[in-house]
């Protein structure tokens, strides 16, 4: 069994509020969690309103599968209209 983490930091240009980025981020947030069954959540610059970072985890019986659903992560985000991709890590356990 391995647990493929990633943490991932993403900036929004445009964004004017907490009220817009939180909006932003929580759809943003649900389309992954619906399309990879996976668990991600906010982690990191909560109160700043034009950057944040989401924390993303998965279990798989393969490490390969598991890197290969997170290069598909990435590109969703990658993709995504309203965020850009500032950074993001991977870690296996």
């Amino acid at each position: 069994m391995v647990t493929v983490i990633l943490t991932i930091r993403l900036e929004l240009p445009g964004v004017g509020s907490l009220k817009e980025k939180r909006r932003i981020i929580k759809s943003l947030i649900a389309r992954l969690r619906n399309d990879f069954n996976i668990s991600v959540a906010e982690v990191g610059d909560n109160d700043i309103y034009r950057s944040a970072t989401i924390g993303v985890a998965m279990v798989s019986n393969e490490g390969r599968y598991g890197h290969q659903v997170a290069a598909k992560i990435i590109n969703k985000i990658d993709a995504a209209p309203d965020v850009v991709l500032a950074d993001y890590r991977t870690e296996t356990y």
